[in-house]
């Protein structure tokens, strides 16, 4: 178990784009959440500190949590690639998916309670009895008993789920029970759908992620900005120029690595039209379904092309199947017809430094004609948000947390069945030859994202559940 650093944000530097009304009231909810927590930490336990929305969303929203006053902090714990798969496993049972077919039984309880064991004792040095300690996803529940032990208030927030349960979602349910029932103080959702029978009503809490609209994945970007920062890592084909972003501790600093490219032939000019999907290279994420019904139904005529974009996969220790969706992804590109091919890219974004990363798919975010989010299950997908933010129209599946983000041809376009390709594609048609439509719907969206989805609104539903756990638990 190892400790991130995390560096104290401003919040009223977020008043240049929220108002400084809604700063005042964020600060002022600081300073009540910080007199409530006097002499405890609130301490977050997750599974990596880089890749995939829960790292991104602690990272930025921490800094801000300490900017109120209220001492937050944030460990990773460690784990063999075996523990590792199983917490997979039980993710995608959770999505309503069998995930590796493997089992979940005596022998895996062994190996997740030998191992959050060996990490609970490293939670010992770390927390002090009166801590809040923040349990995210099913790799870390089986340290609410330690944390409870140790004197600890225990919420654990659970980031993905199935709108429907069905027997791999009951099986991994089953599993996770005994490490959370006798011991978690209140549990945190994305969605309403999300928690099981057992989980009462008046100890859990719905609570939406948020993005940060000045970390380096959101902040303002010229068109010569982004031009440039995808002509330089080779993903357009544009005018070399202004590489420059802003660091989150307000340095500026140039995108200078290269993303990992396949695809045949030069990269599209870059004023080509672009289809972007932007997420982990998970199963769930489907994008070998999105290159399908480009392939499909967006024919040559259109003169787009489809960029799918994700992680290197050796970046993100706590996804051991990232390397196996990538590769099956790369295998069905393979199989594709060449004047098809041509126009579809797979993009690895370096991981090294995880501020250049998100200022690269800032970039691609922002020069899409389309981002999409074709999820087969979804815990909310920030993504959506952050293309909305953006003013880029965006297609999503009713799945999870998107339909909490999209609302159908006023927002964005959903599509209903995350299996109906032929949908999937007339939608991706439909903005491609309507750009007064894409415009339209991509001002909404801006609106929206700035109203519901921004870092303060997500604070202030935080602050409200430490406030009542706390009240209820008399610690």
């Amino acid at each position: 178990m190892h400790e991130v650093t995390i560096r104290a944000g401003d919040p009223l530097r977020l008043g240049e784009v929220i108002g400084p009304e809604r700063v005042e009231d964020l600060v002022e909810a600081g300073l009540r959440a910080s007199e409530l927590l006097t002499g405890r930490s609130v301490v977050n336990v997750n599974s990596t500190a880089t890749g995939g929305g829960v790292a991104e969303m602690l990272s930025t929203m921490l800094g801000y949590v300490r900017g109120t006053g209220v001492d937050a902090r944030w460990v990773v714990i460690d784990g063999s690639p075996a523990f590792f798969s199983l917490t997979k496993r039980i993710h995608n049972h959770l999505y309503g998916s069998p995930g590796d077919g493997g089992h979940l039984g005596p022998g895996e309880h062994d190996l997740y309670r030998t191992t959050l064991t060996a990490e609970g004792e490293a939670l010992a040095t770390k927390t002090e009895a009166g801590d809040v300690v923040v349990l995210h996803d099913p790799q870390t529940a089986g340290l609410a008993e330690q944390a409870t032990r140790l004197g600890c208030t225990v919420v654990w927030r659970c980031h993905v789920g199935r709108d429907s349960t069905d027997v791999h979602t009951e099986r991994a349910w089953a599993f996770l029970r005994p490490y959370l029932e006798p011991f978690v103080d209140h549990y945190v959702f994305t969605s309403a759908t999300f928690p099981p029978s057992w989980v009462p009503s008046d100890q859990c809490s719905i609570v939406w992620p948020s993005i940060d609209p000045l970390s380096p994945k959101n902040q303002p970007l010229t068109d010569e900005q982004v031009e440039a920062i995808l002509t330089h890592v080779g993903i357009v084909a544009g005018r070399q120029g202004d590489r420059t972003f802003t660091r989150t501790d307000g340095t500026p600093s140039r995108v200078e690595r290269y993303c990992d490219v396949f695809r045949t032939g030069p990269p599209a000019a870059v004023t080509t039209p672009m289809i972007a999907q932007v997420s982990r290279w998970d199963g769930m994420k489907d994008m070998a379904g999105v290159m399908e019904a480009f392939a499909r139904y967006v024919d040559s005529g259109r003169d787009a092309e489809l960029v799918l974009a994700g992680p290197v996969v050796s970046a993100v220790a706590d996804d051991p199947e990232g390397g196996a969706v990538l590769h099956d992804c790369w295998e069905a590109w393979r199989q594709l017809p060449h004047a098809i091919r041509r126009r579809v890219q797979l993009v690895c974004i370096p991981m090294h430094d995880v501020e250049e990363n998100a200022a690269i798919v800032n970039a691609l975010q922002r020069h899409a004609s389309v981002v999409t989010q074709k999820s087969i299950a979804e815990g909310f997908g920030l993504t959506v948000a952050e293309a909305m933010l953006k003013g880029t129209p965006v297609i999503g599946t009713a799945v999870g947390g998107i339909v909490e983000q999209i609302i159908d041809g006023e927002t964005g376009l959903l599509i209903d069945d995350p299996h109906d390709l032929g949908a999937f594609g007339t939608a991706v048609c439909r903005l491609l030859d309507e750009p007064q439509l894409r415009k339209d719907l991509g001002e909404r969206a801006r609106r929206r994202a700035l109203d519901v989805h921004m870092v303060d609104t997500h604070l202030m539903s935080w602050l409200d559940v430490v406030a009542s756990t706390l009240g209820g638990r008399g610690r």
